[in-house]
Order: C-alpha cells, then sequence, then structure tokens
C-alpha cells in the first residue's frame, strides 16, 4: 500500500513491535481526549493525485446535501416538546461525491484495504470491523466552500473515520464537546446549552493528509462554516463490526439524492 507512509504507520505488518506501539499510542489518545490524529498519513503524492481525481469530480458531479435540521438529525424525540431548544434546527450544506464515483482512487483503495480494518479494529478492540456492501454509502468526499458547515450533531456509528485531503485558509475548523449526553442522561439542557453557544467547545487543529478517528455518538460535534476561495476537502469511511451493511433507500435519497450506484 504505497499511498500511506508505512514507515511511519506500519499497518502492513501487524506482527512487529511498532505495529502494537501505533495501536496503543492510538488507544491511549482515544482514551483521553475521544479521538486520535495520525498527521501525514497519507503521502504528499497520493494526496496531490487524489485531489486531481476528486476535484473535477465534486465540480460536475457531487450532490449538494442542504438541509435544516436538528442535532440528532430526526423530526421528533420521544418525550421532548416541540420546541425545546434542544431541538433547534440549523443548516448543514456540503457536497458529497461516492466510493463509486472515484473508484481506484486512494480513497477506495484505503477504504477497501483489509489492513486498515483490522487496524481500526485492533484500536478500538473489536474482533473486526468491515467496510459497507454499499458503495454510495461507504466512502465519501465531502466539500464545504465558503459559508458552508456541517452543523451540530450526533453521530449514529460508534466512531467515524475521516481523512482531511485540502483544509481551508479559514474556518472550517472541526469543533467538539465531548460526552455531552451518555447513554443513560439525554441531557437536553446541556445540548440547549451547547446550542445557544453557552458551553465551552475544543477545536482539533488538522492538515491535509491527517487520517482522524472518532468517537461521536454521544460527543457533540461540527464543522465551522468555512470562510474564504479554499474549500474544505474530506473523505469519511465508514466501517460496522458486521459485514453487509448498508443504508436505507430514505438514507440515500436524503443524504445523496440517488439510490443506486
Amino acid at each position: 500500500m504505497d499511498i500511506i507512509d508505512t514507515n511511519t504507520y506500519p499497518l502492513d505488518q501487524p506482527d512487529s513491535a511498532s505495529y502494537s506501539a501505533l495501536v496503543a499510542l492510538c488507544q491511549t489518545d482515544l482514551a483521553k481526549n475521544g479521538l486520535f490524529n495520525l498527521p501525514e498519513f497519507l503521502r504528499p503524492s497520493a494526496l496531490q493525485d487524489t485531489l486531481e481525481l476528486v476535484k473535477p469530480v465534486i465540480e460536475t458531479q457531487a450532490f449538494v446535501h442542504l438541509r435544516t435540521h436538528n442535532i440528532y438529525f430526526k423530526k421528533t424525540i420521544p418525550g421532548l416538546a416541540p420546541d425545546h431548544p434542544a431541538l433547534k434546527l440549523r443548516q448543514t450544506a456540503n457536497h458529497t461525491i461516492c466510493a463509486d464515483q472515484i473508484e481506484d482512487s486512494a480513497i477506495t483503495q484505503l477504504y477497501d484495504w483489509p489492513a486498515f480494518a483490522s487496524f481500526l479494529a485492533d484500536v478500538m478492540q473489536k474482533p473486526g470491523l468491515y467496510p459497507m456492501d454499499d458503495r454510495i454509502a461507504g466512502a465519501n468526499v465531502m466539500t464545504y466552500y465558503d459559508g458552508e458547515a456541517l452543523n451540530w450533531h450526533f453521530d449514529r456509528s460508534e466512531f467515524t473515520t475521516t481523512l482531511l485531503l485540502q483544509a481551508p485558509s479559514n474556518g472550517g475548523e472541526f469543533e467538539y464537546l465531548r460526552d455531552l449526553r451518555t447513554d443513560d442522561d439525554p441531557n437536553y439542557d446541556g445540548v440547549a446549552a451547547l446550542l445557544n453557544g453557552q458551553l465551552e467547545t475544543t477545536i482539533c487543529p488538522q492538515a491535509a493528509g491527517t487520517l482522524n478517528v472518532f468517537r461521536g455518538v454521544n460527543t457533540a460535534h461540527r464543522v465551522t462554516p468555512v470562510e474564504g476561495d479554499t474549500p474544505r476537502i474530506n473523505a469519511v469511511l465508514t466501517y460496522f463490526d458486521a459485514p453487509g451493511r448498508k443504508f436505507t433507500t430514505e438514507e440515500h435519497l436524503g443524504f445523496y439524492g440517488r439510490t443506486t450506484p
């Protein structure tokens, strides 16, 4: 796998001491911060080649995902009044392309590489992780232009894997508030306080080529609005602990505007 720096990140050597040390480091960061970053994970040449491949596709074939939503991406929450401030509506806007539009790119090569899924499983202490059986939803590249943002939300999956391909000149920062809720306590008042700008949050600086793995089920997070002429471009790679997962027809239409590759 020549697209990543396997000297620094020996994912192809799972029996080596350096691999074990990398897994341990990632586990420590994940426990401490709720995420880990691997800077310069993608080789500069692969990063450049990827941008050259995806930018024309983004400009001509991207689905414009524009929606108004609450932090839960659900119309209603059982037991919560429709006018509760935790259900305050915000707007998300981005331009999305999918794996079936960029086959044989570094993004799909990485997504389909069994050693990468095994590495993530080792860090997350799972028996195994698997790419989706879905070439629309499994691996995406999302672009945010001036004024566009991914607004506050909780993830549905246990963790999210992203690879930053291009950082904007201003804005477009990854911002989060760790453990805003728990499995036992939805903390609606805390969610409302966050949406009203009353809670202190954390910014996670990232440079192009950085791999980020983030636990977002109970941690609220967003991408702040991009400012300027340089868009934010990042890949999102989705894995599950069982093979064969697919999005529903409704999810395909809502996120990608189509149901078939």
